[in-house]
Formats: C-alpha cells, sequence, structure tokens
C-alpha cells in the first residue's frame, strides 16, 4: 500500500519511526530513520524498525558471516523494493518478508513515491559484518515501478 502522505503513513508505521539514521547516513541515498526494538546485548537478536522516507533506499550490501548471519527482512508499513545482484527489484508490502542468507549483494528502500517501514533482523553468526558498497544507480531506481 503507497504511503505518499508522512502523517497518514504515521499512522500506520506500528513501530515508530524513531530518529534519524545519521550513523548509517552515508549508506543511504534520501531519508531514513531507525527505532531499535532491542538494546545491545539484550538478545542473541537485533531488531529495529527501519523506516525509508519517499525515494530513499540503502547502498548495495552484504552481510558477510562465516556461519550463519544474514538478514530477514519483515515489512509493516508503506511500499518498497527489495533486490539482490543480478536478479530483478521484488515489490515489498506489509506483511512480505524477505529471508537474506548471508553474503548475498543487495538493497532495499522506498519506492520513489511512497513511504515504507520494515522490521530488520540481525541473523547471528560467527564472525558477522556489514560491508557496504555503491549506491544504487539512480538511472536503474528511477525506471522501477
Amino acid at each position: 500500500m503507497r504511503e505518499k502522505n508522512s502523517e497518514e503513513f504515521a499512522k500506520v508505521n506500528l513501530f515508530g519511526l524513531g530518529q534519524a539514521n545519521t550513523a548509517f547516513a552515508k549508506y543511504f541515498i534520501g531519508d531514513s530513520f531507525l527505532n531499535p526494538l532491542t538494546a545491545p546485548g539484550e538478545s542473541a537478536v537485533g531488531l529495529a524498525n527501519v523506516t525509508f522516507a519517499p525515494g530513499c533506499r540503502n547502498n548495495w550490501h552484504i552481510h558477510h558471516a562465516k556461519r550463519g548471519g544474514g538478514q530477514i527482512l519483515i515489512c509493516t508499513a508503506g511500499s518498497g523494493w527489495y533486490q539482490e545482484a543480478g536478479k530483478a527489484a521484488v515489490s515489498l508490502e506489509p506483511g512480505a518478508v524477505v529471508v537474506i542468507p548471508p553474503e548475498v549483494k543487495h538493497w532495499h528502500g522506498a519506492k520513489k513515491d511512497s513511504w515504507f517501514a520494515h522490521i530488520a533482523v540481525e541473523v547471528p553468526g560467527e564472525e558477522t559484518g556489514n560491508e557496504w558498497l555503491e549506491p544504487v544507480d539512480d538511472a536503474a531506481y528511477g525506471a522501477l515501478e
């Protein structure tokens, strides 16, 4: 469901907008917001609600792990995109769940005309780390419908 209006989106963004995602802003095109749902050390699984303003997306990136690891996205509000390198982009709507294995180059974010939120689940593993890569090409992103 596309949500163009920020006030209307706030009503359906169940896990809250949180704060401006300044710590990771250099890895995003556009404005994103982060609302941690678990505290560091509270659980082996990290959860955060990530909200993307219309047109916002993160750079290509890879979740590395020697064993286990990866990421799960639980889409909760608005409309967005997920794409793995070499594959077509997939439309994301509330209720969609994306399991991203470790070592898969990908990106995710809002559609150009909609706010978007997902819960990001950090899958526990051994020797995990995130490698941020190049921004998503503006022309390729702009061509997504």
